[in-house]
């Protein structure tokens, strides 16, 4: 198996329970990746973002949850620039089968655990 690497994910919301299936699956003991969870269950307080950075800059690679939430997800769209600008590789996946939201620069595939497997697997 792979080196077990970091991986922040960016989502919308609204999309929390496409979240928590990918957390599920981290924690399985053949998973190729660790999962941080930055989710903010509290009101955004004056330095998420520093605290945020700081995890996107200790993670391989952000993966983004794309849907049609993403396009007015504030958090979000400021997790992809922060790993945009730190040099973090980003990649999306599509979170439901329905919706192909496309988000500019964000090379987005579709959610499968080999595709999400093979990306992290070449971080």
């Amino acid at each position: 198996m792979a080196e077990k690497k970091v991986i922040f994910v960016a989502f919308a919301i609204e999309d929390e329970r496409t979240r928590d299936m990918i957390k599920g699956q981290s924690l399985y003991t053949n998973s190729p990746f660790d999962y941080i969870d930055m989710s903010v269950k509290e009101a955004y307080d004056s330095d998420w973002k520093a605290k945020v950075k700081v995890r996107i800059q200790r993670s391989h690679g952000v993966l983004a949850i794309i849907s049609k939430n993403s396009l007015s997800s504030t958090g979000q769209k400021w997790e992809i620039a922060c790993a945009r600008e730190l040099g973090v590789p980003v990649r999306g996946i599509w979170a439901y089968k329905d919706d192909r939201t496309a988000i500019a620069g964000v090379n987005t595939m579709v959610w499968t655990w080999d595709n999400i497997s093979n990306w992290i697997n070449g971080l």
